[in-house]
């Protein structure tokens, strides 16, 4: 098959060589001329990748025009920022009725929506999915094993995805529940930060437990309100996934909260991490659905006035697990 994947990031390019050893015949479209270049001549993407040899026979181009057109299959796994625009640009040169599989995490930050309601309405009538889990690209280009979860409405089309990207270690779920996939997707970046300041804070294990599974319930609560299962956020779409970007030191999220919690400012953080931290940007989403839904989400709220620089992450910590009486375990909040 001829897939295209969008994004030349770490994931990106790692699902784009995961797929070229399944002998599909992988276009990757990268921004940066030189990324492109380095990719098709050097077979590496030393920027997000670096120590990773790449597969010989991925061929990568800056051309947006050339890289639609060769999809039979395509994979979009640019920053939610630009996912809109990018499928805006892609649809002139896509063909008909062609799956489009989004890798990106995240909720749109004005319209609130997840990115296959974005794929669905810039671009109708293709079947649209998620692949999502607890998938940290360098582990996955170390050869170790990984499970992760192709979420679309038809099964059939879900079943077809899932025969693509599966190999070797890389064991594929299908799940048909996509808003409670790509809302624990978009979520758990967000309580990352927040496990992310108790590691910098050094506040402890029993802190960072507290934290992850009361997350966990928050992204629970809000899936399941949006119209999401709650067996589905118990999985690798909703406690795979968090555990993985809570724990990890690859995690971005994570990364972009310790540093807060030592006493860095956003700024300085992502300036020197030259990548994008998608729970930065979702959490302002995030704190307008739980308005919406009429939901506490204590620690979701708590990460916004961090983020937009209301009140420090020490002070963040001081009453993060304190905001309101205790109830049953079972309640949000």
């Amino acid at each position: 098959m001829r897939i295209t994947v969008l994004g030349a990031g770490s994931w990106g390019t790692t699902v784009a060589s995961v797929l070229t050893r399944r002998d599909h015949e992988s276009l990757i479209w990268a921004r940066n001329r030189a990324t492109a270049d380095e990719i098709n001549n050097e077979h590496s993407n030393n920027r997000y990748l670096a120590g990773f040899p790449l597969p010989e026979r991925l061929r990568a181009t800056s051309n947006l025009a050339e890289a639609a057109a060769h999809a039979e299959l395509l994979v979009v796994g640019v920053p939610t920022g630009v996912f809109r625009t990018t499928l805006e640009e892609v649809r002139p040169d896509l063909h008909p009725w062609i799956p489009v599989v989004s890798l990106s995490k995240g909720l749109e930050r004005n319209s609130l929506l997840r990115m296959t309601e974005i794929i669905k309405e810039v671009l109708p009538g293709h079947p649209a999915a998620a692949l999502t889990g607890p998938n940290l690209a360098k582990e996955i280009m170390a050869g170790m094993a990984a499970a992760t979860v192709i979420a679309t409405e038809d099964l059939t089309v879900a079943t077809e995805i899932q025969r693509v990207f599966r190999r070797g270690l890389l064991r594929v779920y299908t799940n048909h529940d996509v808003i409670g996939c790509e809302v624990g997707g978009a979520l758990k970046n967000v309580v990352a930060i927040a496990t992310g300041i108790a590691q910098g804070l050094g506040v402890g294990d029993n802190t960072r437990a507290g934290v992850i599974s009361r997350g966990l319930a928050e992204l629970t609560t809000l899936a399941v309100a949006m119209g999401g299962e709650p067996a589905t956020l118990a999985g690798l779409a909703g406690m795979g996934d968090l555990v993985a970007t809570c724990i990890s030191p690859h995690s971005r999220n994570r990364h972009v909260g310790e540093q807060l919690g030592k006493g860095r400012s956003l700024d300085d953080i992502l300036a020197e991490m030259g990548q994008v931290a998608e729970g930065v940007k979702t959490v302002h989403a995030a704190v307008q659905l739980a308005d919406r839904h009429q939901l506490a989400m204590p620690i979701t709220r708590t990460i916004h006035r961090v983020i937009v620089g209301e009140i420090t992450a020490l002070r963040a910590y001081d009453g993060l697990l304190r905001t309101h009486p205790a109830g049953h375990e079972s309640e949000p909040g």
